[in-house]
């Protein structure tokens, strides 16, 4: 008996779709029931619900788009990952670059695909993370071999300092992300911190830490490298107040 009669034998493989797109999560659901394997049980509309179906439903992999407004889907991914929650993680992409699968794959991610990936591989990468493995750029790695592969691509995009630092490519923190987005909205510190309820000085601590870790200069070269990544939309893109 191979791999997949093995996993139809014994339940089907359980699906959350997360996609802000109804259009898109309906696409995804019937492409999916085709496949007599797997059982879309869940479906959500942001990263706020793909955090509550998660834990509600415990699906064996959740397809979740990267680009969601206010929780995204590096954030999600990040706190499924500190839940300790089993369910694997498949980040579906429109931009698709090595510095994202490092953030994705680092947040917690299982797989990282483009947008426009044929539905037979798909099937396949949600096969393949159902087992426990990791898709990247079409191979399958277990965990060590994951960990190998990230140590790797580190190391050969930003250099042996960067790696014992360690920070460089690690996600920004979901407060970070908090800030980054009213950075892309026009706020200045002093606004974001009444937004958000927190002090200036805290805004100006986390801006220092989100600089550094995207490796930019300046707030506008952040919220540019975090629109090119789909972290947050165009359609709410300002031009970043001076500080």
């Amino acid at each position: 008996m191979d791999d997949h009669q093995e996993t139809n034998s014994l339940r089907k493989i359980t699906i959350l779709i997360v996609d802000d797109h109804p259009i898109i999560r309906e696409g995804l659901r019937k492409l999916l029931e085709m496949e007599h394997d797997i059982d879309v049980i869940a479906e959500a509309g942001s990263g706020e619900q793909a955090l509550e179906m998660a834990r509600q439903t415990q699906p064996d992999v959740v397809l979740l788009d990267i680009n969601l407004p206010h929780l995204n889907g590096l954030q999600v991914a990040s706190q499924l990952k500190a839940d300790r929650n089993r369910t694997g993680v498949i980040l579906l992409t429109a931009y698709d670059d090595a510095e994202q699968v490092l953030h994705a794959m680092r947040a917690g991610a299982s797989a990282y695909c483009p947008k426009d990936i044929e539905t037979e591989r798909l099937v396949e990468v949600i096969r393949q993370v159902a087992r426990g493995n990791f898709v990247i750029g079409g191979k399958v790695y277990n965990e060590r071999g994951v960990q190998d592969w990230l140590n790797n691509q580190v190391e050969a995009l930003a250099g042996p300092y960067v790696v014992d630092n360690g920070e460089h490519f690690v996600p920004l923190s979901p407060r970070e992300m908090e800030i980054l987005r009213c950075v892309t909205r026009g706020l200045s510190n002093k606004e974001i911190a009444q937004t958000l309820g927190i002090s200036h000085q805290t805004v100006k601590n986390h801006m220092t830490s989100i600089l550094d870790k995207l490796n930019v200069d300046d707030r506008t070269q952040a919220a540019v490298y975090a629109l090119q990544r789909g972290w947050v939309r165009m359609t709410d893109y300002r031009r970043p107040a001076e500080e």
